[in-house]
């Protein structure tokens, strides 16, 4: 939990230690690419992938890693130390308790734990912290600093954060694909089985944002709403230029609507710029699927097309659901 004091003065500077936090960005935009590169103290953090919808927050201790899902799309990943032999992370399901941007611990002398979002009331939280590149806190998850500001931005109370893994054996516990293998309240997610051409059941989820995500690779197609999957279908996609591309539904004036390039980081140019009829052409998906997709479609969604897997969701250990509703007095 205890950053250096390097740490803590670039902190106050609102500065960052170039070898405690590494990189302030990444210009890699597929998520999947760049988690397999980062190095202690490195993150990707891309919010345009999903730009509304519940977050939920994936920390595996055994590839030291925390990635973030909006909407039931990656939007960002990082390197973290979690607790140290002796004081191991807990794993369980959470919910962010508590949020202060410029925390002081009261139980480890008055260490500062910038951008705190409490996971339990005796001491277990994320927030800015040293990344030495292995598990060194005292139970907490340390992060990079401005990777815990942009995640502080983009939480509320609401949040479910899930700790899985073993920090003592480094393979991997569940993976953390393009979608989140959990749902918003913890429970492991079952993702349709393609025993058919295409899915659509939008009673799943009636209401909120909605995102395409379409993986190259796979050659499927998956809808969620409100981070619900409501939709999946096989599809053909002429398209093999490794990128990813972010695409999100504007309205005209005149009632019209057409799809805009997001420029996510890395991509900044095609920012605005409208996705033409040559592009659309190149996607082939059975008709009765694009048709009710189509119709479901409002401004504000997303597509999102992906040379990464999109990634079973499959959950290799059962967790320990944890809760707490009073703050007992003293709390760290």
């Amino acid at each position: 939990m205890r950053p250096s004091v390097v740490a803590m003065l670039f902190a106050i500077m609102g500065a960052e230690p170039a070898l405690a936090q590494g990189r302030p960005a990444s210009s890699a935009v597929d998520l999947a690419r760049a988690a397999e590169r980062l190095q202690p103290g490195e993150w990707v953090w891309a919010p345009e992938i999903a730009p509304a919808g519940p977050v939920l927050i994936y920390v595996n201790l055994s590839d030291q890693r925390a990635t973030v899902y909006r909407n039931g799309v990656r939007i960002g990943v990082s390197t973290i130390s979690s607790g140290r032999p002796g004081h191991e992370t807990p794993t369980g399901v959470f919910t962010i308790l508590q949020k202060d941007a410029r925390h002081h611990s009261t139980k480890y002398n008055n260490a500062p734990m910038f951008y705190m979002e409490r996971l339990t009331w005796d001491g277990v939280a994320l927030h800015a912290g040293g990344l030495p590149g292995f598990p060194e806190s005292h139970g907490c998850v340390h992060l990079p600093l401005q990777f815990a500001r942009l995640l502080y931005g983009a939480t509320d109370f609401s949040v479910t954060v899930v700790i899985a893994g073993d920090a003592a054996r480094h393979v991997g516990a569940v993976p953390a694909g393009v979608l989140a293998p959990f749902a918003t309240d913890g429970r492991p997610v079952e993702p349709f089985s393609l025993d058919a051409p295409w899915r659509w059941t939008p009673e799943q989820a009636q209401e909120g944002p909605t995102t395409v995500i379409i993986s190259k690779v796979d050659r499927v197609a998956v809808v969620l709403r409100n981070g619900v999957e409501i939709g999946r279908s096989a599809i053909s996609l002429d398209d093999h230029d490794g990128e990813v591309h972010v695409l999100t539904l504007a309205s005209d004036v005149d009632g019209g609507q057409r799809w805009l390039y997001a420029g996510p980081p890395g991509r900044e140019a095609e920012a605005g710029s409208e996705l033409s009829g040559a592009m659309v052409g190149r996607l082939r998906a059975p008709h009765a699927f694009y048709t009710q997709l189509r119709a479901s479609l409002r401004p504000g969604d997303t597509v999102v097309i992906t040379p990464a897997r999109i990634g079973d969701g499959s959950v290799g250990q059962s967790l320990t659901v944890m809760d707490a509703i009073d703050e007992p007095t003293g709390a760290p």
